[in-house]
């Protein structure tokens, strides 16, 4: 069972004490709303959204020999990576099944694994098996930092306005130490899953907190909201970005999930490599992640399988009822025979339960 550092509780317990609705997710707090969930979600696509993401998986890693021993077991170019620099690369297993999808910080002396805090056991896990005689020590740092998200198309705007022109001198996937304001924290600018920057702000928990305070107090003309994890789920499905558990696990490879953009093809070997370019150069990838419309909202289960008369053809991994689009939405996992498909597919739960669906693509559009 995942668990809550008792530090992490600071940040909810401050936003609880405020009023805002938590809530706990297998075995973890997060704040669910911080107001209107139609409103949160709408920062996210015309204004900007600030989410705390301190629930995120955070691994530190020590010892001269850590951006080669990554370079070696995860998929993307590692070693290259230059002080203050990020890079998004996976771990796979041997048979190309993702393990963890992480985003690495480089501090020179040290560097941070962020990951979703369900695949933080499992990449935790992955990264102690393989330190053999390097120089490595893999520690959890969950608890010890705070980590907050901006996203939203005036989010570059708002943290320039914030944080002044040091923003506009940053390359993407960068970082720097910001200290202003009696503010002291890192802001790494990091281009998100559909090529838009996205701002993460490090710090510990005083100026986490005094930094939220900050921005509530000077947003300014810019539409600014706090983002609770229900609105930020309900994106996320509109936008086809795919999250453990749901899509990113062991039963799904990197090509079915669409982040080959996170794998280096010209690097050499690393854990799982020739099943990944076996299915690069034979195009043997069997089913690919796709959006799904419901025809009503009245569907229950854990588990829903997509049907094309008796044959299965695929598993809905996520369901939203979407603000934007005012129905229920989600993602699957569908044969790509199926993916260009335009009659209507039924949906089953466990309990036999069925309706009506048609296959989206991705991100969801009008």
């Amino acid at each position: 069972m995942l668990q809550t550092d008792e530090r992490e509780l600071r940040l909810i317990e401050y936003f609880e004490n405020k009023g805002f609705k938590s809530d706990n997710v297998n075995g973890f707090k997060v704040i669910t709303e911080y107001g209107s969930v139609v409103d949160e979600v709408e920062s996210l696509y015309r204004g900007v959204g600030l989410r705390n993401a301190s629930h995120f998986g955070i691994i530190e890693l020590k010892g001269k020999d850590v951006m080669d021993f990554l370079h070696r077991i995860s998929t993307n170019s590692i070693k290259d990576l230059p002080k203050e620099g990020v890079r998004n690369t996976l771990f796979i297993s041997e048979k190309g099944r993702i393990i963890g999808l992480t985003t690495l910080l480089n501090f020179e002396d040290y560097q941070l694994l962020f990951c979703d805090r369900h695949s933080k056991p499992f990449v935790l896990a992955w990264l102690k098996k393989y330190v053999i005689a390097d120089d490595v020590q893999v520690n959890d740092a969950n608890g010890k930092y705070n980590l907050l998200e901006l996203r939203g198309p005036q989010a570059d705007s708002f943290v320039t306005m914030i944080c002044g022109n040091v923003v506009n001198d940053m390359k993407p996937d960068s970082f720097k130490i910001i200290h202003f304001e009696n503010l002291l924290f890192f802001l790494a600018k990091i281009t998100d899953e559909r090529g838009h920057n996205k701002f993460w702000m490090l710090g510990d928990f005083e100026n986490a907190k005094r930094l939220i305070e900050y921005m509530q107090e000077n947003k300014g003309p810019f539409n600014f909201n706090l983002v609770g994890e229900n609105a930020f789920n309900i994106y996320r499905v509109e936008m086809g970005i795919p999250a453990a558990p749901g899509e990113l696990n062991s039963d799904y490879n990197p090509h079915e999930a669409g982040l080959i953009d996170y794998i280096d093809f010209n690097k050499g070997c690393y854990i799982g490599q020739e099943v990944i370019a076996r299915l690069q150069t034979y195009d043997k990838v069997q089913r690919q992640l796709t959006g799904v419309r419901f025809s009503n909202q009245d569907i229950t289960g854990e588990q829903l399988s997509i049907y094309n008369g008796g044959e299965e053809i695929g598993k809905i991994t996520s369901t939203v009822n979407s603000v934007k689009f005012n129905e229920l939405i989600g993602l699957a996992y569908v044969k790509k025979g199926f993916l260009n498909y335009k009659e209507q597919l039924i949906a089953k739960n466990g309990k036999g339960n069925a309706q009506n669906i048609s296959l989206n693509s991705l991100p969801f559009t009008k």
